[in-house]
């Protein structure tokens, strides 16, 4: 069973590695279009029904480019459309969503200390929560407001710092980041899928039959295609953030995340800006620059965390009984106190660390069984933990840490001994 671990571990790797590669896809050529669209130019000798034009150099070569705001008179026989990159970045984080956060439900998904979820009534509240959200989402566009587009942006901000909040009231800190950067990817990905790529299917099959394109289509998905312009950095900064304890730990993680969304406004509207060769608004990096040093600052408030005496009170998982009761506990307890404490506690010894890594506890039985896991990948399996190391921890010593998860991996079901 402890091979299962490890390639479970492996397969997280993979898909986490897929899932950068096509974000990178999606972004860059998010990022490329929004800066074409923005700084094209109007010249006199512009064909009927073109918008504008740009010329590009790139890679020893040079490009000449126009836009037709519904489409050109004649359709082209080869198309190239732009949609997998997106679809791509949905489907990985959603397969990684599953293997960690779902497979791992027990420690990344589910705080008992917030909420007593089993695992399976986590999970359904965390696919359900990404549905939810594009139909709200999508009934806020479709209705009057989306003649009112800073009125819906609003609306849009409120509605994913309430999400925010409410993920906090029952999820890990860490999966109250992740969750939120999902509900906002998934508004992203349904916006291409159902809303830009059907609109521009219908333009395309007009032209094909000879029919006058509706230009309300184009309106439509230019609305869609502008919000994930401005949603684009803050769901990289979600994703990024369960790296960083000061981000998701914190009890205010919801507020630090509604900042981050109001930075992404003003980052994107300085790039939106110089691209369009409307200006060069230098206010909006102070004004970023205040909303990260205001982040900074709640991340100084206490972090989401048990007391040790919170922690020893708090009854054992079934998966955690499996743990504690396997032959080799103590022995690893009294290695883990140690090697890993002197860092990995409510209040840190060792010199220059004041919160705990990723906000990683390991001083009472809860904790050193809830990590299992990460104990036996990073300190048994590997020599990743403790860093260099600066504990001196023996070979003998991970050797007991293989011996101890091997005993209770093989008591355990496939997917708990992987998680």
């Amino acid at each position: 069973m402890q091979d299962i671990a490890i390639m479970w571990d492996w397969l997280g790797f993979a898909v986490r590695w897929l899932h950068v590669i096509t974000a990178i896809a999606w972004i860059g050529s998010s990022f490329y279009f929004v800066a074409l669209d923005l700084g094209l130019r109007k010249v006199p000798d512009l064909p009927p029904g073109a918008h504008g034009e740009e010329w590009q150099v790139h890679g020893g070569g040079f490009y000449h480019i126009r836009k037709y705001l519904v489409a050109p008179t004649e359709m082209p026989d080869h198309l190239t459309w732009f949609k997998w990159e997106s679809y791509s970045t949905w489907l990985s984080g959603a397969a990684l969503l599953m293997i960690v956060y779902w497979a791992g439900a027990e420690l990344y998904l589910i705080d008992a200390a917030k909420a007593d979820l089993s695992q399976w009534q986590a999970i359904l509240i965390s696919a359900a929560s990404l549905s939810v959200g594009w139909l709200v989402y999508d009934f806020l566009c479709k209705s009057g407001l989306g003649a009112r587009p800073t009125v819906l942006m609003v609306l849009l901000f409120i509605l994913l710092v309430a999400m925010g909040w409410g993920y906090n009231q029952i999820f890990t800190g860490r999966a109250t980041m992740l969750h939120l950067g999902a509900f906002t990817a998934t508004i992203m990905t349904a916006n291409v899928f159902l809303i830009i790529m059907p609109n521009q299917r219908i333009v395309v099959a007009d032209l094909q039959a000879g029919r006058t394109p509706d230009a309300k289509y184009g309106k439509i998905a230019k609305l869609r295609s502008t919000h994930n312009n401005y949603l684009t950095l803050p769901v990289v900064f979600l994703m990024l953030s369960n790296h960083y304890p000061l981000a998701f730990a914190s009890e205010y993680n919801w507020v630090i995340a509604g900042l981050v969304f109001l930075m992404g406004v003003t980052i994107r509207h300085y790039f939106n800006t110089r691209h369009a060769r409307a200006g060069n608004p230098t206010w909006t990096w102070a004004v970023t620059a205040i909303l990260f040093i205001l982040i900074m600052w709640i991340s100084t408030r206490p972090l989401q965390q048990d007391s040790y005496d919170e922690s020893a009170a708090r009854p054992l998982t079934a998966t955690q009984q499996v743990f504690a009761e396997a032959e080799g506990f103590s022995e690893v307890q009294d290695i883990i106190g140690g090697r890993c404490s002197m860092c990995h506690a409510r209040e840190p010894g060792y010199d220059g660390i004041h919160r705990a890594p990723k906000n990683v506890l390991l001083e009472t039985t809860q904790d050193i069984t809830a990590h299992a896991r990460e104990i036996f990948l990073q300190a048994g399996a590997s020599t990743a933990m403790p860093p260099a190391n600066v504990s001196f921890m023996e070979e003998a010593e991970r050797a007991s840490v293989v011996r101890w998860y091997r005993a209770a991996a093989k008591n355990l079901p496939f997917t708990l001994a992987a998680n």
